[in-house]
């Protein structure tokens, strides 16, 4: 038995709206917001980084498994917005949580599915009992070009994740997985590019919904389950249309999206995206209920997963008070453009 033992989020406070976006680029924003279904976005503080949001989400995760992080032997930070090229995230993590020195680390590149290929790896070490517990973190501060159609949605956050095999601790047990990858140029950023470039239409049928589609169904096949034996499923959420076009394609009911669709109120967290969706269904998630996990990364890939809560989701409930994703939700500062390209160290010289 393999699976999640305490799980934590980190958003940053601070939102701007689409309206103000489209202000300063003189565009319609209630289309936007209709075609997008977004209406405002989470932005890193001038001091917070892929770093410091993986440290926050890393801590909450400790603190609501209730482990001792000396017998984390491994961690694995996914992101497409590591501060340093050489120098790795995941060290400064397991420093930061007093983790153990007798551990694998590593940080984990896969656009916005790097954090779920993180949890897969600390699931093969944990059920191969090469380590006692592994911490899988998807955590980005997403770079969108002054203009693009990405600064509407490029966001900021974090979700880390503690796997583990003693039933005593499991939460929500993965069942199974399964992924689904191709070579597909939807979007990419070389090497000392300040933004990514992106297929535009390219990024939805050919990327994003065939991997999803593909994933999901590839799971069910392998689990010989039907979109009806689940109670909650969580996409990776671009914007807030695409996941629900994806149930659609599946023949999944709307209602079971909705929990987890998070991305209209703080946009794209990139490599948490999945991930803060799947721990706002965990939130309120009850004993036997079933969650559908897929994941999408562009070049291309998705990671699926079958997940079943379990009777210890109860027992570790108080300790998310102040904690849950609605709490970080609620908890903003809205900023105007001029703050945001300060944060986001948009102007350049």
């Amino acid at each position: 038995m393999v699976g999640i033992v305490g799980y934590g989020v980190y958003i940053p406070k601070y939102r701007i709206k689409v309206d103000e976006i489209a202000r300063v680029w003189n565009e319609d924003a209630e289309k936007i917001k209709s075609s997008l279904n977004i209406y405002e976005k989470s932005v890193p503080g001038i001091d917070e980084d892929t770093i410091t949001i993986s440290v926050e989400a890393a801590r909450n995760a400790v603190e609501h498994g209730n482990i001792d992080p000396r017998y984390i032997h491994a961690i694995f930070v996914g992101s497409e917005s590591h501060p340093y090229a050489v120098k790795p995230t995941a060290t400064v993590v397991a420093e930061a949580i007093c983790a153990t020195p007798d551990l694998t680390a590593a940080d984990f590149e896969f656009a916005c599915k790097a954090g779920t290929a993180a949890i897969q790896c600390c699931a093969g070490l944990v059920k191969s009992n090469y380590a006692k517990y592994g911490m899988g973190i998807g955590a980005d501060t997403s770079q969108a070009r002054p203009g693009d159609a990405l600064e509407y949605t490029a966001s900021a956050g974090g979700a880390a994740y503690i796997i583990g095999n003693n039933k005593e601790e499991i939460i929500a047990e993965i069942k199974d997985f399964y992924s689904f990858t191709t070579d597909t140029p939807d979007f990419w950023r070389k090497e000392g590019e300040s933004y990514p470039k992106h297929g535009a239409r390219f990024t939805g049928e050919p990327a994003y919904f065939k991997h999803i589609i593909s994933a999901a169904k590839g799971l069910m096949e392998k689990t010989n389950t039907k979109p009806e034996d689940f109670d909650y499923v969580v996409f990776h959420q671009p914007n807030g249309k695409f996941p629900i076009q994806a149930a659609k394609m599946l023949g999944i009911k709307e209602e079971k999206v909705k929990k987890g669709l998070v991305t209209p109120y703080i946009g794209n967290t990139y490599s948490a995206a999945t991930l803060i969706g799947l721990a706002a269904v965990l939130d309120d998630a009850k004993p036997g209920q079933r969650i559908l996990t897929v994941s999408f990364g562009s070049g291309a890939g998705s990671d699926a997963f079958l997940i079943e809560v379990t009777e210890k989701i109860e027992e570790k409930a108080e300790r998310k008070e102040g904690k849950r994703v609605r709490d970080f939700i609620e908890n903003k500062e809205y900023i105007d453009y001029a703050l945001y390209a300060k944060f986001r160290r948009k102007l350049k010289e």
